[in-house]
């Protein structure tokens, strides 16, 4: 009887031990599963169903939900099928090999950022768009590609031997901060341009740069607030509103709660005033952004031997502030733009006021752009930007892009300023270097024009609760 029990003890242990040993995951779990990477291929002998998936999402498609886009009804917006205050519109853009006059290759085209081998997408589930998913790109370290011409036709090709790429293959795993920062921290054209609040600096970022995604803050990753289901991933902004997730809303609240402060004056505040707003004082830290950017006008880059638009860039920025309820009101680019009397036209501006129950005080980059328009449809035109870097001729770039994204060439056009407000929502810093009272609440002088909010003056000075003011009740 005991030396059963003991041998039924053994055999317990060892079978507890063997568990134990099999559930730890490896390191690299598919490193026994691949031992030669020849493609898609490779991955779709697994993970076909996942590459169905993803096929239908915004990071393929560039294109996704408007259910938060309040004046444009029945279609799908995105990358795709608008125009933007940068480059314009990538699949007039899409994929080839521009080289300067030394020979160098200075673009490849808009899909550099798109997780596929250089096919434009197309939302239908077969073997030509599962077979054109790079899935390194987002999912494996030391990856790289560029564009080679094969038939006639262009292609991202990776770059490295079989063994190299077969190496790889075998450390994929679930997409990394760099995955995620090689293609967003360059929107626009290079580090920065675009967001304002995605820098490099944030690959390792010092604590008071990022206290979220410093190793000696949080040491968090995208996806640890960009949650994914199916490859679909949560997130969007003000001037981004196009969603693969609309049954829920990414919020500093989701994690925070709330009330996230021990003083009731600061959680009644957090009512009314986004927390981005007081934990983001500043924005382009260390890489300056674009806040203007001229496509009637041309400089010329010694460095590179290319021809830029004209770019006005600005360090330290600090940020403009709006109401916003979550919505978006976007300028479709199929419909006519209208001038103000100043001239200027709104591309993406945030939804929202004082008497919104569902608004708060967010902050934004505010960016301008001189962009071309038809004036006999008051339609934008995109512009063919491959043009512009090599020859500085803009003129004939947006003729050439009227031509490719309208059918027409288009050569009496005229130029317009767009507005755009940016969401400012990276780059939160410590608590102890957080806006204080005194940087809005500063006798007219700080940095919120409270009666251009709405408010009758300083809400601080007047004691004044908006809740109150407009009989308005807030949401607990």
């Amino acid at each position: 009887m005991k030396r059963s029990l003991i041998s039924a003890l053994m055999v317990l242990s060892l079978l507890v031990l063997s568990w134990t040993t099999w559930a730890k995951p490896p390191k690299y779990p598919h490193k026994d599963f691949i031992d030669s990477y020849d493609g898609t291929q490779t991955c779709l002998g697994c993970h076909e169903d996942e590459a169905k998936n993803f096929i239908h999402t915004v990071h393929y498609q560039w294109l996704g939900s408007i259910k938060n886009v309040v004046n444009v009804k029945g279609e799908k917006l995105g990358k795709a099928n608008t125009t933007n205050d940068f480059c314009t519109n990538p699949m007039i853009n899409w994929i080839g090999i521009l080289k300067n006059s030394r020979g160098q290759v200075i673009a490849q085209g808009c899909s550099i950022c798109h997780a596929g081998l250089g096919k434009k997408p197309q939302d239908k589930v077969d073997d030509a768009e599962l077979n054109n998913i790079d899935c390194l790109v987002c999912h494996a370290q030391g990856y790289k590609r560029h564009v080679v011409k094969e038939n006639g036709q262009f292609k991202w090709v990776p770059i490295g031997t079989h063994e190299q790429l077969t190496a790889i293959a075998q450390k994929v795993g679930m997409p990394t901060r760099a995955n995620c920062l090689r293609c967003h921290i360059k929107a626009g054209g290079g580090p920065n341009f675009k967001r304002g609040d995605i820098e490099p600096t944030l690959k390792n970022p010092p604590r008071n740069f990022d206290v979220h995604m410093s190793a000696k803050g949080m040491n968090m990753n995208c996806t640890d607030c960009h949650w994914a289901s199916g490859h679909r991933i949560g997130g969007g902004g003000a001037d981004n509103p196009v969603v693969d997730v609309t049954d829920k809303t990414l919020s500093c609240e989701g994690c925070h709660t709330n009330a996230p402060h021990k003083s009731p004056l600061l959680n009644k505040h957090a009512r009314t005033v986004a927390c981005e707003t007081c934990h983001i004082p500043t924005f382009a830290k260390q890489y300056a952004t674009d806040m203007f950017r001229d496509w009637s006008k041309t400089e010329y880059n010694k460095k590179r031997d290319s021809y830029e638009p004209e770019i006005r860039f600005q360090k330290n920025v600090k940020p403009v502030y709006a109401w916003w309820n979550g919505k978006t009101w976007y300028q479709d680019v199929h419909k006519p733009i209208k001038l103000g009397k100043d001239g200027k036209f709104v591309l993406s501006r945030p939804v929202g006021d004082i008497k919104d129950v569902h608004a708060k005080i967010y902050p934004f980059k505010y960016h301008e752009a001189k962009l071309p328009y038809d004036p006999a449809t008051m339609q934008l035109i995109p512009i063919k930007v491959g043009i512009v870097f090599k020859t500085g001729n803009w003129k004939k770039a947006i003729i050439a892009g009227a031509k490719a994204f309208y059918g027409k060439a288009i050569k009496d056009f005229k130029f317009a300023i767009s507005q755009r407000w940016m969401g400012i929502y990276h780059e939160v810093a410590p608590s102890n270097n957080a806006l204080q009272c005194s940087d809005c609440h500063t006798d007219g002088k700080g940095r919120i024009d409270w009666k251009a909010m709405g408010y009758p003056g300083d809400p601080m000075r007047m004691a004044t609760d908006r809740f109150k003011l407009f009989k308005i009740k807030p949401i607990e």
